[in-house]
């Protein structure tokens, strides 16, 4: 069993570590962390090997803290994966919430008169999150995978042929299967960190007006995650845009003339580069889906009584991914120098093609004259 004066040194040395994270979120979030890991080390005094192992894992923790606050990009990754909900505890209670839908009716029994066969119900926000490649680590699903599994075999039809052959399938083998695919699948899930509405206009007088809304309690759609916290708000401007020039880096702006020197802001407290840190911002926004909810205010959905809309999800513009990697707004805005090459290389191209044309009319022309008639 672990005294209490090395708990409390290893306590001293972990917060020592949070007070160098470069951004006010991870040093709240790592300070809250670690009150609870220590709160549940002191807490567990009848379990030797319980505490040992707890003592470990907060150990573990240190070195990875250390390695990140290095320049360790793996360590660094870990670091935000946690304090944003990409794996974790904070990872379950976002999920939590998506995995069952308080308006939809439980769905009907597969076995009679018991009560623990009934099937998993999916969730809008959790078969759009399915669905799309911006949010899940692997392939994503197709709708008719969530309406029929593919892994209950047919033979749990009674009218197929295989169930007329070999009897029918086990209603208890099926409800497990179910929960077995509704398990596997959600769990290759990235949570969002919140939800935002947006409305669709119906007419093109109302293209001109905003239809960007922030209340998702006022559009009839429950909030997710760290809703209306301002986190991922904060992680996009830490990352800044996709095309955003290069920031000048550290040697060179030491070389600067002290008298005038080139002034350089940054939004990290860390003696890191800034342009590696934006680079690790933007890598997170690549696992960080953006869910969407666009509704239309003139219609109504009869069934739930609020208005009509669906779920979208896509990625932040400065978002690195590989679906996104060659998107148009990784480019940076076009300037007036760039502006001028181009109109240039169109005027070059149209008149390398005037000279093309014109040539042929020559040549037809030529051959016309050439031409003896019979």
């Amino acid at each position: 069993m672990h005294n209490g004066p090395v708990v409390f040194s290893l306590y001293r040395s972990y917060l020592r570590q949070v007070t160098l994270l470069p951004h006010n979120y991870l040093r709240q979030f790592f300070r809250i962390k670690a009150a609870d890991d220590f709160r549940s080390i002191l807490g567990t005094t009848n379990n030797d090997a319980l505490q040992r192992n707890k003592v470990k894992r907060v150990t573990k923790d240190l070195h990875k803290l250390k390695a990140a606050l290095r320049g360790n990009a793996d360590a660094f990754e870990h670091i935000l994966d946690l304090a944003y909900g990409r794996k974790g505890r904070l990872r379950w209670e976002i999920m939590k919430p998506l995995l069952s839908d308080p308006r939809a009716p439980p769905a009907a029994r597969i076995i009679p008169n018991y009560e623990r066969s009934r099937p998993p119900v999916y969730s809008p926000e959790l078969t759009a999150l399915l669905t799309s490649i911006h949010s899940r680590t692997t392939k994503p699903l197709d709708k008719n995978s969530i309406i029929s599994p593919p892994v209950i075999p047919p033979r749990a039809d009674p009218l197929s042929e295989e169930a007329q052959l070999l009897g029918p399938f086990s209603k208890r083998r099926e409800v497990n299967l179910l929960w077995r695919y509704f398990k596997t699948e959600w769990k290759k899930v990235l949570p969002p960190l919140q939800v935002s509405i947006r409305e669709i206009p119906d007419s093109l007088e109302m293209t001109n007006q905003s239809n960007d809304k922030h209340d998702p309690v006022g559009a009839g759609v429950r909030s997710v995650g760290l809703q209306d916290s301002g986190v991922l708000e904060e992680a996009q401007k830490l990352a800044g845009p996709a095309w955003k020039p290069l920031s000048t880096p550290r040697r060179a702006r030491q070389r600067l003339d002290k008298e005038a020197p080139k002034p350089h802001e940054s939004l990290f407290e860390s003696g890191l580069p800034t342009r590696w840190l934006r680079k690790r911002y933007q890598d997170l926004l690549g696992r960080v889906p953006i869910l969407t909810y666009c509704l239309q205010q003139q219609k109504v959905d009869q069934d739930k009584h609020r208005p009509a809309g669906h779920y979208k999800v896509s990625l932040a513009p400065s978002a690195l991914s590989s679906h996104i990697r060659y998107g148009a707004n990784r480019l940076p805005p076009v300037d007036e120098s760039n502006l001028s090459w181009i109109q240039l290389a169109e005027k070059s191209e149209k008149r390398k093609t005037q000279g093309v044309m014109q040539k042929q009319k020559q040549d037809t022309r030529a051959t016309n004259d050439n031409t003896i008639p019979c």
